[in-house]
């Protein structure tokens, strides 16, 4: 029974008999199989949740250049899953992997890098491998790049390079890379000011006709962040305010509610164009 890394996603070994064959191929030295039953133990799927035999099958596919199994080991290493907690393993795994092309494990290693976690900070070592995860396409890997380089972190600042990376992340549903681009796209020098005040100061410049505090106080509504309860109607409101008020980020957000049909509105492709030629 040959079993490759293909299968993987689609096998969910829950009988006995493909317990018993999976088991008889990575014992033979299949690398998907043996991927798989360390998977299998470690979920407790199909066989009662072992993290110990679970790192002894991963690790056996790993030691045979599998790059998934390589990432995975990665994490049992930084978690101390099924063996002693070793950030030096983690890393060193991560990078093995990441070296093959493993997207999550570039993402691992960038990730590592720009927290310094098990590692010491090192934002260029961070930029090459979120870059590379990024490339692939990885929302993760494109929301902390495009922060980067928006804000200028570890990297010189830029802010073209920031706000592409932000919107491919966005793109893909990213909820803090849509935020920040709530926040830094076409936005003046004042809005740091505003992004500071509480809901109240926001609320009493909105209601004096501040598109920026509008449309500030339309972002709290609709995701619920800095203390404020999410209120969907209240941000539909406030997003119509400042873009009535020729507002371009609010016109922009109304054009993606009414394309995707959130806070509550029916996708409606011609409102959302509407808006959409209104911001140009």
């Amino acid at each position: 029974m040959l079993l490759s890394v293909a299968n993987i996603g689609a096998a969910a070994a829950e009988t006995s008999g493909e317990i018993a064959a999976i088991t008889n191929a990575a014992e033979r030295g299949n690398q998907g199989a043996q991927l798989l039953l360390g998977l299998n133990y470690r979920e407790g799927r199909g066989v009662a949740r072992d993290t110990r035999k679970a790192f002894y099958w991963i690790e056996r596919a790993a030691q045979e250049r599998q790059p998934y199994a390589q990432y995975v080991l990665g994490n049992m290493f930084a978690a101390g899953e099924g063996t002693k907690r070793d950030n030096e393993q983690a890393l060193s795994w991560w990078r093995t992997a990441a070296a093959q092309g493993q997207a999550d494990a570039q993402l691992a290693l960038g990730q590592a890098y720009f927290y310094g976690k098990g590692v010491k900070q090192d934002y260029r070592e961070a930029e090459t491998w979120l870059a590379k995860a990024a490339d692939q396409g990885k929302s993760d890997a494109q929301y902390l790049l495009g922060k980067m380089y928006r804000e200028g972190h570890g990297v010189p600042q830029d802010l073209d390079r920031g706000k592409n990376w932000l919107e491919r992340a966005a793109a893909q549903g990213h909820s803090d890379a849509i935020q920040l681009l709530h926040f830094f796209t076409d936005v003046g020098a004042d809005t740091m000011g505003v992004y500071e005040s509480s809901r109240e100061q926001l609320k009493k410049r909105a209601e004096e006709g501040d598109v920026e505090a509008q449309y500030q106080l339309a972002i709290r509504y609709e995701t619920g962040a800095w203390g404020v309860r999410q209120h969907p109607d209240q941000a539909l409101h406030w997003f119509n305010q400042a873009a009535e008020n020729g507002y371009k980020p609010a016109m922009r957000s109304l054009a993606y509610i009414y394309e995707k049909g959130l806070l509550g509105v029916k996708p409606d492709a011609k409102r959302a164009a509407q808006w959409r030629e209104r911001a140009k």
